[in-house]
């Protein structure tokens, strides 16, 4: 059984549950530990005890920590990807990268340690000298999705702990086994025991007392507009810090002078890579009327060629659905948009079984046309391989479609006209926005985040992390 970290300890628990395989549901990993609300309570305690003498510690020392992390991700990205790949669904190379991506965070913010950030400013009263500088905020809970199981967690664990931060950080229940493989990195990373911890277990069983505990000052989570409601809500009653990623309902919009390619390559990257399982996914197609008949054609020939089965076996290009639960969440969408009177122009059907007869969760990628924004489909995140397309006359239409919508994380363009490009960089209401490349993909060392309701407090990655994991002081200082 893999046990939950505890003040530097492998705890095991009282029960545990099995780590299934998507591609092949005959295929255990392994049986983690399930934490119950007293050992969530214990973790919290760890990193309250933990926190006066990290938040001391010096650059350095946080350097080495999350260098050597880096580093060991780096190196083991093969290993830890087949694992990922195993046990979330994405393919193989999708997952290399992945635990790369996560080893490049892990590095980046080793050098933030050593890039510490202040102003020493004269005060408007004669004598007087001004610094401000940064501090850490406290104790950290950080709660992760299932569909990065790796990258997320490292671009929350690593600028927690490079600024100085104590963290307890409770996956996702669906994919514990990446998670572990970080911890199990981190405890022999040289972090003093309770600066980092491990709780496996229910948001339900757990979730309060991670998040409603007077020693967390502040709150990370990924995950759904729901949930993230409600802790938002429990945080503010308390006064504690929170950080809100929560979802996307992302468009895409091919104008008539876009390159077909270009939007085609664009669109089966962002929708149907990640088995459509990302916030970023372009779910919405939103293509002008000169050119719909052409791109939908293409997209349909393309959509065909792509190959849905194991994750980790060679020449796969779509891995299974994450579980039975998240399948029928997604074959629930695609009967609710038919019955709306959309159509089914490609894709949709399960497959119980993949073609060397391994039982999974295999969905075939979806693609709607005659939708309109109006529809569920194009209303909701279904968080699957499932995407529609909205005919549109002109660039100002596509836009208005865009935006209408209650999410903002991500938003496309493939255009060849500067100035489309240019006006939609400024129109588009989204945290993050792609010109002639998929919604889906960020880099490591920009911010990221969303607007209206795929995103609430401070952005995540890059410089601007610092602005949630530390706190402002301003120091007077008199001759």
């Amino acid at each position: 059984m893999k046990a939950n970290l505890i003040h530097g300890e492998w705890v095991t628990g009282t029960r545990a549950v099995a780590n299934i395989n998507p591609s092949d549901t005959r295929d255990v990993i392994g049986d983690y530990a399930q934490a119950d609300a007293a050992a969530a309570s214990a973790a919290v305690a760890a990193a309250a005890q933990a926190f006066p003498a990290w938040s001391m510690s010096g650059p350095q020392q946080r350097f080495d920590v999350l260098d050597k992390v880096g580093t060991e991700l780096l190196a083991r990205a093969a290993e830890l990807g087949d694992l990922l790949a195993r046990e979330e669904g994405k393919t193989l190379p999708e997952a290399i990268g992945e635990v790369t991506r996560a080893g490049q965070i892990f590095k980046f913010f080793a050098g933030e340690a050593l890039r510490q950030r202040g102003d020493l400013l004269a005060s408007v009263r004669p004598g007087i000298s001004v610094e401000i500088t940064r501090e850490p905020l406290g104790v950290i809970t950080i709660i992760t999705p299932w569909n990065f199981p790796i990258a997320i967690p490292a671009w929350k664990i690593a600028p927690a702990l490079a600024y100085g931060n104590c963290v307890v950080f409770k996956p996702a229940e669906l994919v514990p086994g990446s998670a572990w493989a970080l911890a199990e990195v981190l405890s022999r990373s040289g972090l003093p025991p309770g600066v980092f911890n491990l709780v496996m277990g229910t948001g339900a069983e757990i979730g309060p007392a991670l998040v409603d505990d007077p020693l967390v000052t502040g709150l990370s989570f990924t995950g759904s507009v729901a949930t993230g409601r409600r802790l938002a809500a429990s945080c503010a009653t308390r006064g504690a810090k929170f950080q809100l990623e929560m979802g996307g309902k992302n468009p895409l919009i091919v104008l008539d002078d876009a390159d077909l390619d270009v939007a085609v390559n664009c669109a089966v990257q962002g929708a149907f890579f990640s088995t459509g399982q990302r916030c970023t996914a372009s779910s919405r197609f939103i293509v002008t009327d000169g050119i719909h008949d052409r791109f939908v054609s293409a997209l349909v020939q393309r959509m065909k060629s792509l190959k849905v089965g194991d994750a980790r076996q060679a020449g796969i290009d779509i891995g299974p659905v994450v579980d039975a639960r998240q399948l029928a969440i997604d074959l629930e969408y695609i009967q609710s948009a038919q019955a709306e009177g959309a159509t089914l122009a490609q894709g949709g059907e399960h497959h119980a079984t993949d073609a060397q007869g391994q039982p999974g969760f295999f969905l075939t990628p979806a693609l709607f046309t005659n939708t309109h924004n109006g529809m569920r489909i194009s209303r909701e995140e279904v968080f699957g391989p499932v995407a529609n397309v909205i005919k549109v006359r002109d660039f100002d239409e596509a836009i208005a479609v865009a935006n209408d919508t209650p999410f903002g994380l991500s938003s496309g363009i493939c255009t060849t006209s500067l100035r489309h490009a240019t006006r939609f960089k400024r129109l588009a209401q989204a945290g993050m926005v792609m010109v002639n490349a998929p919604t889906a993909g960020a880099d490591f060392h920009v911010p990221f985040g969303g607007r209206k309701g795929s995103s609430m407090g401070a952005r995540e990655q890059g410089t601007y992390a610092s602005e949630f994991y530390t706190t402002v002081k301003t120091a007077y200082t008199a001759a």
